[in-house]
């Protein structure tokens, strides 16, 4: 390097003036021309945590579509009950002294405190009866009787689980964790992040009907989306347009995910942490935005399931910076929807 180095300044010094300004506009010019990589919009799209991802963002130099798939390949090993050597498959399998990283840390921190905000209508212990009532990776398919309900629910409770010292502690080996009802929101978060951190200001990212947007879309519109209204939904107004910009949006619904036993018993997967029933609520799908992070938005969603309408409604009124869209069935059956948006 320092004979090239020498050669370089000989050379140097035997040129004319002329010649070194030509030199230094052509080397200017490259070097211009190297930094210059054009920019574009991307559509990636994908599989993750049994559903599909569709991230958008624009004016960007890269495809980040690596990147963005080992960033979930983390989040699955740390929080996924579905991979049994994750940290949490782990801690409910009653290993000790699993270490946990910065994934399972912040939704650890975020549950605890949205189970607080809730009243212990947001819990991730109610895992055990998830998988009971077949709705988890352990698919069990119970028809629990009363006595059974009660035995799971001795190991139902956040407070039960405490995290010290980048350890998860629990009362009880049993006390399953299951943070399926706000990984999702976080994955959200942490490609926002990760988006954010690349310098770019306009995108929008959805994992299975989640979804945060940032900016703008093209020619500056917002990002707009179509949100189904099963209530007008044979109407020619059978959707609502949501502006997303800057916001995040997650639904929470028991129209999907639900089995009928052959006694015509339905079960649905928003179990009730306060009873351990898996039996709908009069709210039937509750769509909550707002500026926050999607894990946020996609825990309230989980959460107001559980509540049903009118403690949903109660929440609300000390809670201004969320806006929801709630589906619920009157005394009559029908459908009828509650919006503050």
């Amino acid at each position: 390097m320092k004979i090239l180095y020498t050669i370089f300044v000989e050379i140097f010094h035997q040129m004319k003036t002329t010649q070194i300004i030509h030199f230094c506009l052509i080397l200017l010019v490259f070097t211009n021309c190297k930094q210059k990589i054009p920019k574009q919009d991307f559509v990636l799209r994908g599989g993750v945590f049994g559903t599909s991802y569709k991230i958008t963002y624009l004016n960007a130099t890269q495809n980040y579509q690596k990147s963005l798939d080992s960033l979930f390949l983390k989040i699955n090993n740390s929080v996924s009950t579905y991979i049994p050597n994750s940290a949490i498959s782990k801690i409910n399998k009653g290993e000790k002294g699993v270490a946990i990283d910065a994934v399972f840390k912040e939704v650890m921190q975020k549950s605890k405190r949205i189970y607080k905000e809730t009243n212990g209508y947001f819990d991730p212990t109610v895992g055990n009866l998830v998988n009971a009532y077949g709705f988890g990776p352990k698919n069990e398919k119970k028809n629990l009787n009363k006595t059974e309900i009660e035995d799971y629910m001795q190991f139902v409770g956040l407070n039960k689980v405490i995290l010290k010292e980048n350890k998860i502690i629990k009362e009880h080996p049993k006390v399953y964790l299951d943070f399926n009802s706000i990984a999702k929101g976080l994955a959200i978060d942490i490609v926002a992040r990760f988006l954010d951190a690349k310098k770019i200001d306009n995108y929008l990212i959805e994992i299975g009907g989640e979804i945060r947007a940032k900016g703008t879309k093209e020619n500056d519109k917002p990002w707009l989306i179509k949100l189904v209204n099963p209530v007008k939904a044979y109407d020619n107004d059978g959707f609502k347009v949501i502006d997303l910009s800057n916001k995040s949006m997650a639904t929470s619904g028991n129209y999907r995910k639900f089995r009928i036993t052959e006694d015509g018993k339905k079960y649905v997967h928003t179990i009730n942490p306060k009873t351990g029933l898996a039996t709908e609520s009069n709210l039937l799908s509750a769509s909550v935005i707002g500026n926050l992070d999607c894990a946020d938005v996609d825990a309230y969603a989980t959460a107001f399931m559980a509540m049903g309408l009118e403690k949903t409604k109660l929440f609300l009124q000390t809670k201004q910076d969320i806006k929801v869209i709630l589906i619920y069935a009157d005394a009559d059956g029908s459908l009828v929807e509650f919006s503050t948006y």
